[in-house]
């Protein structure tokens, strides 16, 4: 695993404990947030090609119904994921996190291990732990259309298997793509100790997402 220091990033503890409306439009601001988090993400790809290792295997292509609609296996788009954990008490979890994105029509992504793929907080920090707004970025096939669907899920492990998840924000773009950014309200525990008793959460945005592009 790669890790990244970086005061911008430590800085994310400051944020809002809520998620505030997203906008379609992206201000400067995120912009610019955005391109210091693309940039991140391909310095560390480019420090493991120099140094012989392998990029990444922990995402994947999900293929839906209309398997002819996917924008293709090559590494070229990035996505950079924030997910907030509830402050409540024993909101955290060790479990292995894993999150699924798809359009419309089934296509998308999956990501089996986070931390691994992507987590850009500093060395020795503990993901998924209570009130983290933990960040994520990293290579990955583009889609053909915006993410409208999200799964996260638990894998139930460790000594605290239970996970309260406030939000999941994505962004993707990518070479000759627009910037998508999607914001995904869970406010639910992942847990088999307290409801709704599951350990994956689902939210389905799709219905009137229209067809932009990613």
């Amino acid at each position: 695993m790669i890790h990244i220091h970086s005061p911008i990033l430590r800085s994310s503890h400051s944020l809002a404990q809520s998620p505030r409306h997203l906008d379609p439009l992206i201000g400067f601001g995120s912009m610019a947030k955005l391109a210091v988090l693309l940039l991140l993400a391909v310095a560390a790809s480019a420090t493991a090609l120099a140094h012989g290792r392998e990029l990444p295997t922990q995402i994947k292509l999900i293929r839906g119904a209309d398997a002819g609609a996917l924008g293709g296996d090559s590494m070229e788009c990035v996505y950079t994921v924030y997910i907030r954990t509830g402050s409540i008490w024993k909101a955290g979890t060790d479990a292995n996190i894993t999150l699924e994105l798809a359009a419309a029509d089934g296509n998308g992504v999956g990501i089996s291990d986070l931390p691994s793929w992507g987590g850009l907080m500093e060395q020795g920090h503990s993901y998924f732990e209570r009130g983290n707004l933990d960040i994520f970025s990293g290579r990955g096939p583009c889609m053909a259309k915006a993410p409208c669907r999200m799964r996260v899920a638990s894998d139930g492990t460790g000594p605290h298997h239970g996970w309260y998840c406030n939000y999941v924000e994505v962004t993707v773009t990518g070479p000759h793509k627009g910037c998508a950014q999607r914001l995904f309200t869970v406010e639910q525990w992942l847990a088999t100790d307290a409801p709704p008793y599951k350990l994956e959460a689902v939210v389905n945005n799709c219905a009137g997402a229209g067809a932009a592009a990613a």
